[in-house]
């Protein structure tokens, strides 16, 4: 049943417009394009990296209906709950992008990215795994490449100690961080996430667990 639910998905990537993967034409040739050739207007683009199934993507993208969202992940069956929710909701400012992160440079020019979020990464806590980390230097490197000059990096994690590495190597590695919180839902910083959460930020609040964010900006 499992294995038939995942193919229907599937299924629903291929047919759906607003899913860009291995296959339709537009996967090869939207980098550096995404405005003129999806999205049809001017205004920002925003990534949110790891979307999963796609909650924060669609809740920006109704709560900013004058920015452009792409939710990025590999997982297919993920995805297509959020194009399907994003289709529903007659939302045009969305797209998905099936593609691991590492590969975000042949899909984006040079700054063509106004922000980036990173909501709830696996930590990949132990040493030998730093690389993988989505705010390990390479990585930060390559977001730095795709955003706009000032472009802003949003973190959201429960994990305490991969939110510290973060606030570390941000600085290191040319972006300035704006604010960061311990405890998002006891800041005012709360204010600006509208009370959106993703499916792991809902259950890990439920379990006690203190929401850490902060918003950096690519160094100029």
């Amino acid at each position: 049943m499992a294995r038939r639910r995942k193919m229907y998905r599937f299924e629903q990537n291929k047919e759906a417009a607003n899913v860009i993967e291995r296959g339709k034409p537009i996967y090869t040739t939207i980098k550096g394009h995404w405005l003129t050739d999806y999205f049809k207007n001017d205004n920002p683009i925003v990534l949110e990296l790891g979307c999963g199934r796609g909650e924060y993507t669609v809740g920006l993208a109704q709560a900013y209906p004058a920015c452009n969202f792409i939710g990025i992940d590999i997982k297919g069956d993920r995805i297509a709950r959020g194009s399907q929710s994003a289709i529903e909701a007659g939302l045009t400012n969305v797209a998905f992008l099936r593609t691991d992160i590492q590969y975000l440079h042949e899909f984006f020019g040079e700054e063509e990215v106004d922000e980036i979020w990173i909501t709830f990464p696996d930590p990949q806590p132990r040493d030998k795994q730093e690389k993988h980390r989505l705010t390990y230097s390479s990585f930060l490197s390559l977001y730095r490449m795709i955003l706009k000059p000032c472009g802003l990096l949003h973190l959201k994690t429960d994990h305490a100690p991969f939110f510290e590495y973060s606030m570390e190597s941000l600085p290191e590695n040319g972006y300035v961080i704006l604010d960061a919180t311990r405890d998002l839902y006891s800041s005012p910083l709360n204010e600006i996430h509208l009370g959106i959460k993703t499916k792991y930020e809902a259950m890990f609040y439920a379990k006690g667990f203190s929401i850490n964010y902060l918003q950096s900006q690519k160094r100029a």
